[in-house]
């Protein structure tokens, strides 16, 4: 089928959808080129359908999705792509969408930023038997990516996304409120979440912070923007690619966000979760994007007797460790070390509702984040000392 891939109410490009797989078998008329999604031409400005596949397929919920299985059965889709043309394609993280050629539907009367959006798709996902035969597939849960359970809501207005945590331990939701905790005391833009209960089990809660006249780039889309040389790493591609985009203060922002994640042995920085925000209407870049995603840290996967927070940990998504990573930071003048004094008895604060982390682990967990700050601090102070030495 024929449809118009639209930024807003901007026609984009003519293409054609399989309605089989999901898939874009052919690209016609492209109309607005400067409003195509970022990373999708090739060299020469030429647009380059399997770039264009990858953006549209990467905007489904991905394959290793908690529960996927048993809900495309429940909804009787075979693939997560197909789901992708029953919500125009429409998300809450940006302001593209696809239409029927045929069609004469208006983004005004669809984006999910002012109308309502079905829960049939997220309730599902949670697991749970359908209420109806006829499901409502229009949902911004379609368009969500990642591998934990997770889905949107509306409450007060406001657009929420809930999130769940891994078996056995659960201790994901509890970790994305500690980091909220570590940034709010560094004064550290950032996404703060809250923690709910469904069932006995902790889910986290944060709001949506794209608007109907802003959008989430990813930093891998921006990396697509021009080919890496050999010559530079992969944290200087990305430094180079936002500086010539014009995309202000990404170095600061990229002190923080390694800051943090080292503190929080955060294992899962990838480069689809982290990036920047434009606006949507005018295409001028506002900055980096506010922290969030902090989830997969402080040994959320490892057993209590292998939380060990002088060892080496891997990292992402510039070094292989913390350890190396975290001299990449340029500048310690914003940190305040301090201010992290008893975040400890703040976790462990944070961890008292959970019935899934018994008191030893609590112990560990605490003291780890507690050593994690102290040998911050001791890195710092080398550093310091290292450049007064110069």
């Amino acid at each position: 089928m024929t449809y118009i891939l639209s930024h807003k109410d901007n026609p984009v490009l003519t293409m054609e959808i399989d309605e089989d797989s999901g898939t874009i078998i052919k690209l016609d008329e492209l109309h607005i080129p400067e409003r195509l999604p970022l990373g999708v031409l090739q060299k020469n400005n030429i647009l380059d359908r399997r770039r264009l596949n990858d953006w549209w397929l990467g905007r489904s919920i991905p394959a290793s999705r908690s529960g996927i299985r048993d809900a495309l059965e429940k909804l009787r889709i075979s693939t997560p792509q197909l789901l992708l043309t029953k919500c125009y394609g429409l998300s809450l993280s940006d302001q593209y969408w696809i239409r029927p050629e045929s069609s004469d539907v208006k983004w005004a009367d669809v984006n999910f930023f002012d109308n309502s959006f079905s829960e049939d798709v997220g309730d599902i996902l949670f697991g749970e038997v359908p209420k109806k035969a006829d499901v409502d597939l229009m949902s911004p849960d379609n368009t969500s990516d990642g591998w934990l359970k997770k889905k949107w809501i509306i409450v007060d207005g406001k657009r929420q996304l809930v999130k769940s945590g891994s078996n056995p331990i659960q201790q994901e939701p509890y970790n994305e409120v500690l980091a909220s905790a570590v940034m709010r005391r560094l004064g550290i833009p950032h996404i703060p979440y809250t923690l709910t209960t469904i069932d006995e089990y902790p889910y986290s809660v944060c709001d949506d912070f794209i608007t109907r006249d802003t959008e989430l780039i990813s930093a891998w889309y921006i990396m697509q923007t021009q080919k890496m040389p050999n010559s530079i790493s992969y944290h200087q591609h990305y430094l180079s690619c936002c500086e010539n985009l014009g995309i202000p203060d990404i170095s600061d922002s990229l002190d923080r966000m390694l800051t943090v994640d080292y503190i929080i042995v955060n294992s899962d920085r990838h480069a689809n979760n982290f990036g920047v925000v434009r606006n949507a209407n005018t295409l001028e870049w506002i900055g980096a994007a506010p922290i969030y995603d902090c989830g997969t840290s402080m040994w959320h996967d490892k057993l209590t007797h292998l939380v060990r927070p002088n060892e080496k940990h891997k990292s992402k998504p510039f070094r292989s460790t913390h350890l190396e990573q975290i001299k990449l930071v340029k500048s310690f003048n914003w940190l305040d070390i301090k201010a992290l004094s008893g975040i400890d008895e703040e976790f462990r604060e944070i961890l008292s509702g959970s019935v899934f982390i018994d008191e030893a682990r609590r112990d560990k967990l605490c003291f780890g984040i507690k050593s994690r700050v102290t040998q911050l601090g001791d890195f710092v102070k080398v550093r310091n000392r290292s450049h007064e030495a110069r």
